[in-house]
């Protein structure tokens, strides 16, 4: 089938040659006009929206649209040349479904960064966060479709191929089993990404603690997810282990959280001095945002107590920063105002020698 098309099969003489060559010429440059004309007169259309969707589509389909365009035009010449019809029939076979998917594949992924860029002027973080989870992975997941479906439709149309398909139809009971078997990984991930994207027990830039790890949530995929540590290292998990096990999600609703500084002391520390010191230095820090303050003797032990210093703050990131700089100042005015307060190990030296000498 494929020898027809190759040069040194062709019979044409020199004028039909020429006169093939100018019908498609001619056909390709109207397809060009036509389609400089088409996209002038969208562009000044998307520019009196007020969406930015419609300009990042009309964007992102321009160059696929150009090459459909070519192909239409030439196919319309080809019918109506009989030189050319039979061997462009061949190629079209090809060529359709690969610019057809290649034009589905260029608008999804138009309208998912135009919805995402319009989500990121919202006002609510958490809001943006789960509606840019729910674009990337419906839009990864129609993606992935139109590929699978349009390789398919190119690969059908060899005939080897479409001989093995007619034997898979014909023993369908066997295939069945052996193509569930072997995408039942694939099928898996598929279902717990299109899962993910509609329950959200997390979201692109969520702070999540899992095995043990803390970072934010980077990528959100199929098969997998991504988590940046604070340390810029990248953790791998998959997609079902957020559905399948649990895991901790510290902005799920919003970013505001209590965190607690620790202070181990002795059991002879004066507690009320250390409390009015806490408050007041709390309530003068910039990233203090007046929910929650409180200090309470959490454990009480033979050789020291835990005092557990609870603030709060807007931001995850405030909070961190918040707790250091109570924790730094806090010690430091123990040094200063209370030294005994510290926990020292102390030895008892004179008793340690009279066991000393019994023992002899």
């Amino acid at each position: 089938m494929l020898e027809r098309i190759l040069p040194s099969s062709w019979t044409l003489s020199t004028s039909a040659l020429i006169e093939v060559l100018t019908v498609l010429g001619l056909a390709v440059a109207g397809a060009l006009v036509v389609h400089w004309i088409g996209f002038a007169i969208l562009k000044r259309l998307a520019r009196q929206s007020q969406t930015p969707l419609d300009d990042v589509v009309v964007a992102r389909v321009r160059r696929p649209m150009q090459f459909a365009l070519i192909i239409f035009a030439l196919s319309i010449a080809a019918e109506n040349d009989a030189l050319v019809g039979r061997e462009w029939d061949v190629l079209t076979d090809f060529l359709t479904p690969a610019v057809l998917g290649w034009v589905a594949f260029a608008a999804v992924k138009g309208v998912a960064l135009g919805f995402a860029e319009q989500v990121s002027n919202s006002a609510d973080p958490v809001a943006e966060r789960g509606r840019l989870t729910r674009i990337a992975v419906l839009s990864r997941t129609i993606r992935v479709a139109i590929m699978v479906i349009t390789v398919s439709l190119i690969l059908f149309n060899i005939p080897g191929v479409r001989d093995v398909g007619t034997t898979m139809l014909a023993s369908a009971g066997l295939a069945a089993l052996a193509v569930g078997a072997a995408a039942q990984p694939a099928l898996k991930s598929l279902i717990a990404g299109l899962q993910m994207a509609l329950t959200q027990p997390l979201r692109l830039g969520d702070l999540v603690k899992v095995d043990e790890q803390t970072g934010r949530v980077e990528e959100i995929r199929m098969s997998f997810v991504t988590v940046r540590t604070w340390d810029e290292r990248v953790i791998v998990v998959p997609t079902s282990r957020f559905l399948d096990q649990s895991f901790e999600n510290w902005s799920r609703i919003n970013e505001k959280l209590t965190g607690p500084v620790f202070l181990h002391l002795d059991p002879d520390t004066e507690i009320a001095p250390i409390r009015t010191e806490f408050e007041s230095y709390v309530r003068g820090h910039p990233l203090w945002d007046g929910r929650n303050l409180q200090l309470l003797m959490t454990e009480a032990y033979p050789e020291s107590i835990e005092l557990r210093l609870a603030m709060s703050a807007n931001t995850i990131g405030d909070l961190f920063t918040l707790r250091c700089d109570v924790r730094e100042h806090m010690l430091g005015w123990l040094r200063k105002e209370q030294p005994g307060a510290l926990i020292r190990h102390r030895l008892e030296v004179e008793a340690a020698n009279q066991r000393a000498k019994q023992g002899k």
